[in-house]
């Protein structure tokens, strides 16, 4: 398989080959591979130029996947492009020069379309720079043909090169150019014993997440979580958040259920949940392999405010540190932010504080706010835009905590 080199080879091999049947077409004439500009256009000149590459529709994307569900890399991607030339015929005219040059290429692409290997090892040892390309190895040898393009698409064509008068030209495509990167795939060891397996396909669908308690009840830590859904129950049913894998309390082909255990490893914030249904395969007769999977529902996990303390910030900071005690906890790189209500106020006053990126993965976060009186305020915080739960008095219908006393 080639590399990023091939292209280059191409257009060097392509001299090559061209180079005897133009001079001998041509007396002193030449293969160039410049942008179509001659300085002295009487002097016999075949030049070569790429203008063009497109993918391959045959090869693109035939390499895929190429890399597994970790992420580790399986095999080496594989680009795949056709390159589109142009061949502009220069000399002088009163001795057709143009003409002739135009009909050896012509000739010579129609009895050798192909790049042979050798074709390949002369130009690499006349350009040295290219060793190592392996297009002489390319399974696919590079195939050239003519490009049937209308005058409208010559015009168009040549309108690019600006302030360069037309000379005569024809359009060829090279094809397929097969690249790789010099990535080294891991790769994987051979396999050792084959196993048939026959089951039902009844792929796990998710309708929703809601909270067991309502559909309209905020999820927090101290929730059940109830999913339900179509063929949720296989040999071995997990829940996946956050890439942890979860034991449901309770299974059945329509629901799922799922108390959270304490302390929580997952964090606040919008969450992504999805149904394993594992498997087993091979001698071990425990479901642990990937069988089925579910489609990905989302919910909101709501922080808790257990504790809410205000302390003066020290110089030369400004305004007040309010340190909360937050379940589950806080992860690294999560940006919080606090929201202070003063509802015996009159009228009730509302303060937002900038918000505060963890830095370490813990229960407690330090979020600064200024501008705040002295008084005792309802605290909400919101985690990835996740805002925590406030308790309310179920005879008056108000709000009655969590509070910070602000100094």
């Amino acid at each position: 398989m080639s590399n990023y080199l091939a292209v280059a080879t191409v257009t060097a091999a392509l001299q090559q080959v061209l180079l005897p049947p133009v001079q001998e077409a041509v007396t002193g004439a030449s293969v160039g591979f410049n942008r179509p500009d001659p300085t002295n256009p009487t002097t016999p000149l075949v030049n070569i130029y790429l203008y063009q590459i497109t993918p391959n529709a045959a090869y693109r994307n035939a390499d895929l996947p190429t890399r597994r569900s970790d992420g580790s890399l399986a095999k080496r991607p594989q680009a795949a492009f056709d390159l589109h030339y142009l061949f502009t015929f220069h000399g002088d005219d009163t001795k057709l020069q143009p003409q002739l040059l135009l009909g050896a290429v012509v000739t010579t692409l129609h009895s050798q379309p192909l790049l042979s290997a050798g074709n390949i090892t002369s130009a690499v040892s006349t350009f040295t720079f290219l060793a190592g390309s392996g297009l002489d190895t390319q399974i696919e040898r590079i195939r050239f043909t003519p490009t049937a393009l209308s005058l409208e698409e010559f015009s168009k064509l040549w309108s690019v090169f600006f302030q360069v008068e037309y000379s005569l030209s024809a359009a060829y495509q090279a094809s397929v150019v097969l690249m790789e990167s010099s990535d080294s795939p891991q790769e994987a060891p051979p396999v050792a014993a084959r196993n048939l397996y026959v089951v039902p396909f009844q792929s796990p669908n998710i309708s929703q997440v809601i909270n067991q308690a309502g559909a309209g009840q905020p999820i927090t830590a101290a929730s059940t979580l109830l999913v339900t859904g179509q063929n949720l129950r296989g040999q071995n049913t997990l829940l996946l958040m956050e890439d942890q894998e979860f034991t449901p309390t309770t299974i059945s082909d329509t629901q799922i259920t799922y108390a959270f255990p304490s302390p929580l490893t997952i964090h606040a914030g919008i969450k992504g949940l999805q149904v394993l249904q594992k498997m087993a395969m091979g001698n071990d007769t425990t479901p642990q392999h990937r069988g089925f999977e579910s489609n990905i529902a989302p919910f909101v996990l709501r922080p808790t405010i257990d504790n809410a303390t205000a302390t003066a910030a020290a110089s030369p900071a400004t305004g007040t540190n309010v340190t909360l005690t937050l379940t589950p906890n806080i992860g690294v790189g999560q940006r919080a932010v606090l929201l202070l209500n003063n509802v015996s106020a009159s009228p009730s006053t509302a303060y937002a504080s900038l918000a505060t990126v963890a830095t370490t993965a813990s229960n407690q976060i330090i979020i600064n706010i200024t501008g705040v009186p002295t008084g005792t305020y309802l605290v909400r915080v919101q985690i990835d835009g996740a805002e925590s739960v406030l308790t309310v008095n179920p005879t008056t219908n108000q709000f009655t905590g969590p509070t910070v006393a602000m100094p």
